[in-house]
């Protein structure tokens, strides 16, 4: 059994309180009876319980950070930045992987709760959750993270998915392609549409019918196993576009991967854009051409946003702060 403060304070022969005080506020403690204590913390093994002390005056320091999926390096860039503030603002960061599956994110959101955390970031799977509102009505903030809804009264970090979709159709309209496969995981995510209506604005600007130009491969999920099987089918089957545009870089490396193996040069016989900028895509057996994504900084905001509203509740006032997409071109499209 691990030692107790009234183990410590009986081996150095004091009071309990006396042991808090060198925990809590040694100034008020004599330098001799703080060595004592100091002592039988170090013989005895002794590891405070700061949770517990945290819980009791109400100050505790972890934060939940929810994301779609660890797996895409999206996300672990975000959890970066995310750590950056927190280290600096001594909160510790709980995280938790959704997997897209919203029982999973509620039980997540249940847990966290159950912890009393200060406040959440979140990617939620849908923007009107339910047992989101419900946390943030018993009095925990949360903010969303690589999502913007006007709508919701909390604060949200997001890039503008439509001029990402819009500057990758453009590209490849310039180009020349005429038939664009947009490779997407379930429109129900709210990126994977917005992404969609930007790549449909584009067609649209250049006097062409999207319903024409643009063939939505909407898969199951955002990734590159799935979007490389998808795409060996479809190339097998002659019925691939001249261009793909995928909703995140590790499904443009699927579709990279099945072009490659199924005969198709890249970018001769066809060109593909991907969306994040992940560092794989420079590294790719094929450069990939990407919007970019200021991840770290999503994280930083984000993590910002969530200390001031915890530790200023009463002068905080929500924001949503909408970064701007960047295209990187590289070989995938002809460098």
């Amino acid at each position: 059994m691990s030692p107790s403060i009234k183990d410590v304070a009986e081996h150095a022969g004091v009071s309990v309180g006396t042991v808090s005080n060198v925990l809590n506020h040694p100034e008020r403690v004599s330098r001799s009876t703080r060595d004592a204590v100091l002592t039988a913390i170090t013989t005895l093994g002794f590891v405070r319980n700061s949770q517990a002390a945290q819980l009791r005056a109400g100050t505790n320091r972890s934060i939940g950070l929810i994301v779609l999926d660890m797996a895409n390096p999206f996300f672990h860039y975000v959890a970066r930045g995310v750590e950056d503030v927190a280290d600096e603002l001594g909160y510790a960061v709980v995280l938790c992987n959704s997997d897209e599956q919203v029982h999973r994110e509620n039980r997540y959101l249940q847990v966290l709760e159950e912890q009393r955390v200060r406040g959440v970031l979140i990617t939620p799977v849908e923007v009107d959750s339910e047992r989101l509102d419900a946390l943030r009505r018993r009095g925990t903030p949360a903010v969303l993270v690589d999502r913007h809804d006007p709508r919701v009264n909390c604060c949200s970090v997001a890039v503008d998915d439509v001029a990402g979709g819009t500057l990758a159709g453009e590209h490849l309209l310039e180009r020349g392609h005429r038939r664009i496969a947009y490779y997407t995981g379930p429109l129900t995510l709210s990126q994977c549409a917005d992404r969609l209506t930007g790549l449909r604005h584009a067609v649209e600007a250049a006097g062409l019918d999207p319903d024409e130009v643009i063939d939505v491969v909407e898969l199951r999920a955002l990734n590159a196993r799935t979007a490389y099987e998808t795409a060996c089918t479809r190339f097998a089957d002659g019925v691939a576009a001249t261009a793909a545009f995928c909703a995140n870089d590790l499904m443009a490396l699927g579709v990279l991967r099945g072009a490659l193996n199924s005969g198709h040069r890249v970018p001769d016989d066809v060109m593909i854009v991907g969306y994040d900028d992940i560092e794989f895509a420079a590294d790719a057996a094929v450069p990939l051409t990407s919007i970019s994504q200021p991840t770290q900084q999503i994280g930083r905001a984000a993590a910002q946003l969530l200390a001031e509203e915890c530790d200023h509740p009463d002068t905080h006032a929500h924001q949503q702060i909408m970064f701007k997409p960047e295209l990187v071109v590289r070989e995938s499209t002809g460098g």
